[in-house]
């Protein structure tokens, strides 16, 4: 397949503009082309004329032209061929698995740690100290409203993370080199996620959607065999010393609906705690775990009267017209 990018059309274009374009941006007829997909959609507003930029990926009719017309148009930094966005795991479960893998926090990162490792054949356990995300959300709302604080159920935990109440949020700066990103998106759209984060700039699911997208994945775990457990914090790790250093035996846990604590036997954990889980992070420097803080960065956002945009973008336009004249 082959990839255009910077394809260019007003706002109200029509259907057919976009794979005439596509044609006319590669020399060929419209017949030439098989089937054309669109990977991203975004909106150039730096001028008068609001614009839709697209990048599609493009398939030929007659595949077997594709190296042609890639070497006709070798010096065109916007047609190159389309990467390889499939996701490749990156292991598979032995048989016999003598202990199953373990997860603590089922935010989003946890959430999709629990998935790859299910989609391996791994049935992994996940401990998470929160509630399921319906029980999650009233407890919430309990507080907005009523100014009642469940200290273990609440915006920061509990299932689905910090994000289930932030609109459900999906881009960022971090450059992906991989298209691991597209893994996830398309996860969330099997979930039920609306289809157009596929593609959209700025892509969200929306709160009220993402605890249904978030029960489906739940779901999709567990039908897999992981297993979610959920009111379970995990309160110290066990490590013992071996002949070639420290190692992970296991986890003590507390089960927060009953009171009652426990060990568990583990040598594989993923830590997805989160930003707010402070008494794991300190129990964890405790017991000499390395630590290393993470790069930030902090940004602000300037809000302006849509008049003076308005007049900001007029005066553009007429330098602009000035300097053509």
């Amino acid at each position: 397949m082959i990839r255009l990018t910077e394809l260019k059309l007003p706002l109200d274009h029509a259907e057919a503009a976009l794979p005439s374009l596509i044609a006319h941006t590669l020399g060929i007829a419209s017949t030439g082309i098989q089937t054309f997909h669109v990977h991203k959609r975004s909106f150039d507003a730096r001028k008068a004329e609001l614009l839709q930029v697209y990048i599609v990926d493009v398939a030929l009719a007659d595949a077997s032209q594709e190296p042609a017309l890639l070497t006709k148009h070798a010096a065109n930094p916007h047609i190159q061929p389309a990467p390889d966005m499939a996701y490749y795991p990156v292991g598979q479960a032995p048989a016999g698995l003598a202990l199953r893998p373990v997860v603590i926090g089922f935010g989003p990162c946890g959430i999709f740690a629990a998935l790859l490792l299910a989609q391996m054949g791994f049935k992994p356990i996940v401990l998470e100290r929160g509630k399921t995300v319906r029980q999650r959300t009233r407890d919430t709302w309990g507080l907005w409203r009523k100014n009642t604080l469940n200290p273990e159920s609440n915006v920061q935990f509990g299932e689905g993370g910090a994000g289930t109440f932030s609109d459900g949020k999906l881009y960022s700066q971090i450059k992906d080199p991989r298209h691991l990103g597209r893994k996830v998106m398309q996860e969330f759209v099997k979930a039920g996620a609306p289809p157009e984060i596929l593609y959209v700039a700025r892509p969200h699911i929306g709160t009220f959607k993402l605890v249904k997208v978030v029960e489906n994945i739940r779901a999709q775990i567990v039908a897999l065999g992981g297993e979610i457990r959920f009111e379970q914090r995990v309160t110290d790790v066990l490590i013992e010393d071996g002949p070639d250093g420290k190692h992970l035996r296991g986890l003590t846990v507390l089960d927060q609906a009953s009171g009652e604590t426990h060990e568990l036997r583990a040598d594989q954990v993923i830590m997805a705690l989160g930003h707010s889980s402070r008494d794991t992070f300190a129990m964890l420097h405790a017991r000499g775990v390395h630590i290393e803080a993470k790069p930030f960065s902090i940004g602000f956002r300037v809000e302006h009267p849509q008049g003076i945009i308005d007049r900001a973008l007029g005066q553009t336009c007429r330098a602009s017209a000035a300097g053509r004249g």
